[in-house]
């Protein structure tokens, strides 16, 4: 039993772009991996002439637990799905968008953020009658 959610695709996971955007849009629609970011001149292993680097996994708890246990790693991120998100170009201008976009998050904002079919509209009528 895992407290986050599982990676989607099992098999993909290691599979994703390194280079994703970061961050924002609010909510999610699937869980890809989990990274842990390995920096060696923090004291990671040096595996690729002093690249940063990452290890992927499906699971919160295996990543937490390779990052609590390897030196100059980062703590765990999440590579998140996003089908529809909300883009905020200026603070409290909320944008609803759709494609495929997939970003790297902290993994507590996983929490309660799982979108569902009204769960942006939603969220902009909430923002703005705030």
């Amino acid at each position: 039993m895992s407290n986050f959610p599982i990676a989607v695709d099992e098999k993909m996971v290691g599979e994703y772009p390194a280079e994703t955007k970061s961050g924002g849009g609010y909510f999610y629609d699937d869980v890809l991996e989990y990274r842990v970011w390995c920096r060696p001149w923090l004291g990671a292993p040096d595996e690729f002439d002093g690249e940063i680097y990452y290890y992927a996994f499906s699971s919160f708890e295996a990543a937490k637990e390779f990052s609590d246990n390897t030196t100059g790693s980062e703590q765990p991120l999440v590579l998140v799905r996003q089908l529809e998100w909300i883009d905020e170009p200026t603070p409290g201008q909320f944008i609803p968008m759709k494609g495929e976009r997939i970003t790297e998050w902290l993994v507590e904002w996983l929490q309660g953020n799982k979108r569902s079919e009204q769960t942006i509209s939603q969220f902009i009528e909430a923002s703005v009658g705030a």
